[in-house]
């Protein structure tokens, strides 16, 4: 038997592909309504990645009540850094979309360009993870936490009694997660 050669698709995923084989219970509705998400999707990642790009070249979008817009714009008047990677451990880790540390203020934004509903607590467990990577006390410190989804934007100012629980569930569940590793033989 010779097989066709498909090296250009190595690696790759595909909507209707076998490791995600939900699909074949499907009906048109169904694939039409799942496909239009994960097409949502990817516009959300290179809206992120174009939002990225405008902050890291100091490039302002103009003034508008529109989600990116108003995300941009500010992410570059508070001279925040885009895609930090937010680290604690191999289990832990995670990439705010823009951040800065000054004058013991935490500043974390997040663009959310889906309709879904967003949750604050994505942005806690970011502050966590700056908490222990760099070494400062939640209590030391001030934090502001904004969303900016749907036109609007979504303020928090998370006090240490939110932060130091989630900094404590992360040490915790990542010694648990390190014994499961060593007793079960990372892969």
């Amino acid at each position: 038997m010779n097989w066709n050669k498909h090296s250009n698709l190595e690696g790759q995923h595909v909507f209707l592909g076998a490791s995600k084989y939900h699909w074949v219970n499907y009906d048109d509705t169904k694939v039409a309504e799942t496909y239009s998400k994960f097409l949502a999707t990817q516009k959300g990642t290179i809206l992120h990645d174009f939002a990225a790009q405008c902050i890291r070249l100091g490039q302002k979008l103009p003034k508008s009540k529109k989600t990116l817009n108003m995300y941009v714009n500010d992410a570059i008047g508070y001279k925040m850094i885009p895609e930090q990677i937010l680290y604690f451990s191999e289990n832990c880790f995670g990439t705010a979309d823009s951040i800065i540390f000054r004058n013991k203020l935490l500043r974390i934004h997040d663009l959310k360009t889906g309709v879904t509903k967003a949750h604050m607590e994505q942005l806690e467990i970011y502050a966590a993870l700056f908490c222990l990577e760099y070494k400062h006390k939640p209590s030391d410190i001030d934090i502001e936490l904004r969303l900016y989804q749907n036109n609007e934007i979504i303020f928090f100012k998370p006090t240490a009694e939110d932060i130091v629980p989630i900094m404590d569930k992360v040490i915790t569940f990542d010694k648990i997660i390190n014994q499961i590793k060593e007793r079960e033989g990372s892969l």
